[in-house]
């Protein structure tokens, strides 16, 4: 067999190396930022490799050739140094060397006018004493390296478009703060700035204009300060004031400085002159706050209070008792909620919906309940208005959905309406298990009103035209409830498509004593017919009433006077019946 020449073989592993030119161990090196070098701290002798003046840019590579005139390129504010890396490494040499590696920075070019960082990687070996004797290694350059590794360590503590303190960063100065105050029984104040109708400034100019208007509030605060306060961006419009060592009447002082240096003059951008102010919430720490976390919580309290009262003013926390009440009470109601949907302790109340004409139940609104451990019942009005506010209404209103929808195919009679919140409405995991529901089970639909709020759909026409869509592509009618309280156009009612209007039971209940209720429910039905819509009236409380309604045309009854909501459900009972509900 022919052996192949070990050059072919070279040539056939390194595509391209023909042309290449020969192996340059040397500009390889060169190429990627990479010297070696040998350094005899005996003697202080240091070799380098032949690449060694083109890539630390040293004009006389014999100024580098002893570590103390490889010294005279180092930068004085160095932290370490391969002297110190070598010195100061723990650990004997046993005969392997040991390992080192530093970073720092070297002033190259003429007169020192190029600065290089570099990574010096390598072992030193030890002499009879032990002590370094030689060492040898790699030098490379890492310049773009450490720049970005600096940019990232900036932008961990910095804001990028005003240069100030980022939300972690000015959090810490808080804290420190707050500790320095309570150690020594002194005050500190926090105070939260928030550039006002930012939103539309981006609407009208655009974010690039919006970002020059946030970074001139930054300079403008900053030129009013005092020289130990701390400044910092913690939000998109907002900005955070560390005040040490302030009373509450420092704050408020502090306060009117900036709104001022905001509000003197226009902010001048590339777009033209824009007007721009702030409002600002304070706190006085430990005070009224001896914690960081409620420092920021009664801030923006603070804040928005300032807001509610008029935009570009100053409120600084003062404690409430009774909003400190409805906090506790919010947070048990939370617990009770929670606990509630965990236990399966949601139950379904029915009220019914009568035919004004026979009195006959046509369908019965679903009302949700909680069972409390001592078996008495929740009423809905207690517990929505206080979910929606906590953000748990969606949870309630699936469960509701769910023991509705479970009680329809138990009893195949039954029609009922189904109450949808806001935040239901336009929640995409609503409605995909609504339609999963309805797909599975044939005919179920048709037996299903989806009631929604009068306020909540004028709140969004359009929106609300495509819930009604929706729901009515999956076979279900729609309902407005409290019809009257939200004053709903008429135009706006015939565009929403709905097919049942329920008339707000304010204007219902005091129909035999009122004369404007009457005139204005009479024309509510009136509206209803002329669209076509049936007509519901709520909180009937009296057969006066009910005779009134029935002469104007009204479809049907609900209220006290027909039959109150109740758990005991007035169908059939049956075996087997999945509601999770008590009888």
């Amino acid at each position: 067999m022919t052996r192949e020449p070990r050059s072919s073989i070279a040539t056939r592993l390194t595509p391209g190396a023909a042309s290449a030119g020969p192996f340059d161990p040397p500009g390889i090196l060169a190429s990627i930022g990479l010297v070696p070098y040998d350094w005899r701290i005996d003697t202080d002798a240091l070799t380098w490799g032949p690449n060694a003046a083109d890539v630390l840019r040293v004009a006389d590579g014999a100024t580098i050739a002893t570590g103390r005139g490889y010294a005279t390129y180092l930068d004085p504010k160095n932290a370490s140094s391969r002297y110190d890396a070598v010195t100061q490494t723990a650990g004997p040499d046993a005969g392997a060397g040991v390992p080192y590696q530093t970073e720092y920075c070297l002033q190259a070019g003429a007169n020192g006018g190029t600065r290089l960082w570099v990574e010096d990687t390598g072992r030193w070996f030890g002499g009879p004493d032990g002590r370094p004797a030689r060492a040898h290694g790699v030098v490379r350059v890492v310049t773009e390296r450490h720049d970005h590794e600096q940019r990232l360590a900036y932008l961990s503590r910095f804001d990028g478009l005003t240069g100030e303190m980022n939300r972690n960063a000015i959090t810490e100065i808080l804290k420190e703060a707050l500790e320095d105050a309570v150690r020594y029984r002194g005050s500190c104040g926090f105070l939260l700035v928030a550039v006002d109708n930012l939103a539309r400034i981006n609407e009208s100019y655009g974010f690039g204009v919006a970002d020059e208007v946030i970074a001139s509030v930054g300079r403008r605060i900053r030129s009013r300060m005092r020289g130990a306060d701390m400044l910092g961006r913690v939000a998109g419009n907002k900005f955070g004031i560390v005040l040490k060592n302030a009373t509450p009447d420092d704050l408020s002082a502090a306060a009117d400085r900036f709104l001022a240096a905001v509000r003197e003059d226009v902010v001048q951008t590339e777009h033209g002159a824009v007007a721009a102010t702030v409002t600002i919430g304070g706190v006085a720490a430990p005070r009224h706050a001896r914690t960081v976390e409620e420092i920021l919580a009664h801030a923006q309290e603070s804040l928005d209070s300032a807001k509610a009262k008029r935009r570009g003013s100053f409120v600084a926390y003062r404690p409430n008792i009774e909003r400190e009440a409805v906090r506790k009470e919010n947070a048990r109601s939370t617990d009770e909620i929670v606990a509630a949907l965990n236990e399966r302790r949601i139950v379904l109340a029915f009220e019914p919906v009568v035919t004004t004409a026979k009195r006959e139940a046509a369908f019965y609104e679903c009302l949700m309940r909680i069972r409390r451990g001592d078996g008495t019942l929740v009423p809905a009005s207690a517990v929505i208005p206080i979910a929606e506010n906590l953000g748990l209404v969606r949870l309630i209103d699936h469960r509701v959905m769910e023991l509705l929808i479970a009680e329809m195919v138990a009893s195949p009679s039954l029609t009922a309406s189904l109450n949808v919140s806001p935040d239901s409405a336009t929640d995409p995991d609503w409605w995909a298990s609504l339609g999963a529901h309805l797909r599975s089970r044939p005919g179920l639909a048709q037996r299903l009103i989806i009631e929604i709020t009068e306020t909540a759909a004028i709140q969004d026409v359009a929106e609300t035209a495509g819930f009604v869509t929706r729901a009515k592509d999956l076979g279900c009618r729609i309902a407005i409830d409290d019809f009257g309280a939200g004053h709903t156009s008429f135009r706006n009612l015939r565009a929403l498509g709905v097919d049942i209007i329920k008339i707000d039971g304010a204007f219902v209940q005091n129909l035999t004593r009122s004369e404007d209720d009457r005139a204005f429910v009479r024309t509510l039905i009136e509206l209803g017919r002329s669209l076509g819509l049936k007509t519901v009236a709520e909180w009937v409380q009296e057969e006066a009433a009910a005779a009134m309604l029935a002469s104007w045309g009204c479809d049907y009854l609900q209220g006290g006077f027909i039959a109150r909501a109740s758990v005991d459900y007035p169908w059939a009972p049956r075996d087997g019946a999945a509601t999770g509900t008590a009888r």
